[in-house]
Formats: C-alpha cells, sequence, structure tokens
C-alpha cells in the first residue's frame, strides 16, 4: 500500500518548523521509522511533513550541570556508541541494542521514540525511570515537561500540535546509581511482550529512589508504585506480589493479561539483581 498524498517542507530553524506546523494537519518527520510504516498502511494521513532533519542545534550529546542531555536528532546508533551515554546514562545505552534491528537503530532518533510515545517501546520507558524530563519548543516559546508528566495515554503525549521536541535530558549516573533492563520478546528486535526498566540510588546495603517502570503492559509506561516501596525495603518476593496491585495489562495479540502479570514478575526478579550491582 502507498501513502495518501501530502505536502512536504524542510524546515530550516525551529522557529520555521512551529511555523509550518500551523497548517491543519502537518506532522513532524525525524527519522521517520514509525511514521513511514504507518503513512504506508494509511494510519496516518498527514496533509504536510514537516522534516526537521535540517535544524540545527537539535544533533548534540552533553553533559550539563549534573545531567546529560541528547539531541532530538541523535540517531539509536549514534547514543548507542556513544561513551558519553554509557557513562553518564548506562540504562540508556543498556537499552539500545534492544531497539528495532541495525537498519531501524540506523536511522531512528531519540526524540522520535520519546515523541511517538509507543507503550511497548524501550525509550519512553527509560525516560520514566530517569525521573527525566524534555525540551519542547512551541508557539508560546520552549518550556521543558517531567516524564512523569509527559505520557498522558495511548500514543498521547504533551506534545501539542505546533510543539517540536528538540531534546530529553536525565541525571547523569554516578558511583551510587544502580539501573537494570530486561525485556521479553518473541525475536531479538521486535516490540517486546513486556519490559522493565529501572534505575535506583545505592544507600548502603539498601536501595532508595527506586523507580520501576513496566512497557508493552499499558497504554503508557507504567511505574509500579507498591512495587518500588517494597524493594525499597529488600524484599524481592514482597516487590513481586505487589506487581497484583500495580499492573493491570490487557490481553492482546502476544499474550494475556495473566500472562503479561507473571512475565513482568519474572523480569522483575532479574532486574532486581541487576540493581545490586554497580551500572
Amino acid at each position: 500500500m502507498k501513502p495518501a498524498a501530502f505536502a512536504y517542507a524542510k524546515a530550516r530553524s525551529l522557529d520555521h518548523a512551529v511555523a509550518l506546523l500551523d497548517r491543519d494537519g502537518a506532522r513532524v518527520l525525524a527519522g521517520g521509522q514509525s511514521l513511514i510504516a504507518t503513512l504506508n498502511m494509511r494510519l496516518s494521513s498527514p496533509s504536510l511533513l514537516v522534516d526537521i532533519n535540517a535544524v540545527p542545534g537539535l544533533d548534540g550529546i552533553a553533559r550539563r550541570n549534573g545531567t546529560i542531555e541528547i539531541g532530538a536528532l541523535v540517531r539509536h546508533v549514534r547514543a548507542e556508541r556513544s561513551a558519553e551515554v554509557a557513562a553518564a546514562a548506562p540504562l540508556i545505552a543498556r537499552a539500545m541494542p534492544h531497539i528495532g534491528h541495525a537498519a531501524i537503530r540506523n536511522r531512528g532518533t531519540l526524540g522520535g521514540s520519546i515523541a511517538f510515545a509507543d507503550p511497548a517501546a524501550e525509550l519512553p520507558a527509560c525516560l520514566l525511570a530517569l525521573d527525566g524530563e524534555v525540551d519542547i519548543a512551541g508557539p508560546a516559546g520552549p518550556r521543558t515537561v517531567k516524564a512523569d508528566d509527559f505520557f498522558h495515554g495511548l500514543f498521547e503525549t504533551a506534545l501539542g500540535p505546533r510543539d517540536v521536541l528538540t531534546a530529553i535530558r536525565v541525571p547523569a549516573a554516578t558511583p551510587a546509581t544502580r539501573i537494570g533492563f530486561a525485556e521479553l520478546a518473541r525475536r531479538h528486535g521486535d516490540y517486546a511482550m513486556v519490559g522493565l526498566a529501572a534505575a535506583a540510588r545505592a544507600d548502603g546495603k539498601t536501595l532508595a529512589a527506586v523507580r520501576l517502570v513496566f512497557f508493552g503492559i499499558g497504554a503508557t509506561p507504567v511505574r509500579a508504585r507498591n512495587a518500588e516501596t517494597a524493594l525499597t525495603g529488600g524484599d524481592i518476593d514482597a516487590a513481586i506480589a505487589a506487581l497484583a496491585r500495580d499492573l493491570d495489562p490487557p490481553d492482546d495479540v502476544q499474550a494475556t493479561g495473566a500472562v503479561k502479570k507473571h512475565l513482568a514478575g519474572v523480569l522483575l526478579r532479574r532486574v532486581a539483581r541487576q540493581l545490586a550491582e554497580p551500572a
């Protein structure tokens, strides 16, 4: 199938992109690894594609004031191979090889994955687990949104129709940082049936500030807050039992909700072991 007809424009600056998005039905084009597929299946029918690949300043990776900032146009493959990302955001580095396949990672962008907000994708869950934030440019100027407030529903985020996601930012790792990541997929590179991104801080022999974020089990990444509390106390069995209160995954084409809930417990046990080791 071929996409419906649409116009195309190449933005030369952020202001230009925001202005172009004033047209009804306009959509941002970055890596296009999700958008092009939905166009071809006619699940998306934009009137205009606004290509932001020529906008300067959106492809940087930099450490600032105890954080690492990753530009929206940074390709997955670059983040996967970046020594700076590995050192300052090891959870993102650990998740990168699980994203799609090599061809997808060569073109796909971090900003595109966050903006698309597929509930089975790895990066939205990592951003939430790291208590990160999103920089946005829009008609009213720039603003920053915490990850906890960014994901609103199925493919719905805090982005408005004329907004452009410009960067994500997460706290840089320290010697006390602990992270964990695991997912279960039918084939490597497929979307996960269930996945878990986790972050915490070592506090003596226990963990503090535990954040457990599951993906592939709801309309958005889901924090397991009761399990976080139990794991902070060091009781992995209690944390797994708490998932019954935290998670209510629906049946889908990959597995029933009951199977997903069981797999969530399996992943939590694996990730809890990772959290016991330095990042």
